[in-house]
């Protein structure tokens, strides 16, 4: 019964998976959807209080991101520019979008007067089957500014696709990003190209989340404002971007210094 349930019956349940080999990560889901259920126990009179309250868990290890240096992100630009993957693979390393938000990107998300894209949404895939959700969260729906060349990447795919529209083999999509077929571009296959395109501009295999931060080490150091930072990516708060990329501000604030010391000797 629910109202038997206790903090140590929790504790227990989490050892006895920890022990098994399941992912902190697993075991904080877990906790969350139980959380859930629980607090509706407790609105309903179910339960005196939620037995999630109290429980430790696991603490889930930071995957350590990476980022590609700018002769690496030239080196790789030029390995991507000669294949089909460029105008996805360009947009994910200049903008710092999230995966699931640049492959639920669609046409008209951009606007081409002003060379922004619209993100309001992200797409999760699973064989044929695909469906949009929100963001990760109210600030995650933003514009994003993009690049000269990005742009005129877009629009010789946008070309490519509209060609490939009078095939009958093509099906109709409003997304950017599709298959041969038509059908929505599954992340999967977009890493698998990202490794292979890695390994031809000879670059260390990296996560292409990491093109994210990539994205956010790049304007750093190009001297963007980390509050831009912040808003490009969609972070819930500046402090976390500081957190985030606390690694790259030693250098930049040497350089700001230099320069205020600069304007006050001159």
């Amino acid at each position: 019964m629910i109202g038997t349930i206790s903090q140590v019956d929790l504790q227990s349940l989490y050892a006895e998976m920890f022990e098994r080999g399941l992912s902190a990560r697993t075991i904080e889901y877990t906790n969350a959807v139980l959380e859930s259920a629980f607090r509706q126990a407790v609105r309903w009179k179910m339960l005196a209080e939620d037995p999630c309250v109290g429980v430790d868990l696991p603490r889930v290890k930071r995957k350590e991101m990476e980022a590609l240096s700018v002769e690496e992100c030239r080196r790789f630009l030029d390995a991507a520019e000669k294949s089909e993957w460029f105008p996805v693979l360009a947009l994910a390393l200049t903008t710092g979008m999230r995966p699931s938000e640049y492959l639920a990107l669609k046409w008209t998300d951009i606007d081409w007067q002003r060379g922004t894209a619209s993100v309001c949404r992200t797409i999760q895939v699973s064989g044929v089957e695909w469906t949009f959700d929100d963001t990760k969260r109210k600030r995650s729906r933003r514009i994003v500014k993009l690049h000269n060349f990005v742009l005129k990447a877009l629009q010789g795919l946008k070309q490519a696709q509209e060609l490939k529209r009078k095939e009958a083999s093509f099906l109709h999509s409003e997304l950017i990003f599709v298959s041969a077929s038509g059908l929505p571009l599954k992340q999967r296959v977009v890493k698998r190209e990202f490794r292979r395109l890695l390994a031809v501009a000879r670059i260390r295999p990296i996560r292409l989340y990491d093109l994210r931060h990539t994205a956010a080490t790049l304007g750093i150091a190009a001297g963007v404002s980390v509050k831009v930072i912040s808003d490009q990516l969609g972070h819930a708060s500046i402090s976390f971007t500081l957190e985030r990329y606390s690694h790259v501000l030693p250098s930049i604030q040497d350089e700001a210094a230099a320069k205020v010391e600069q304007l006050l000797m001159a």
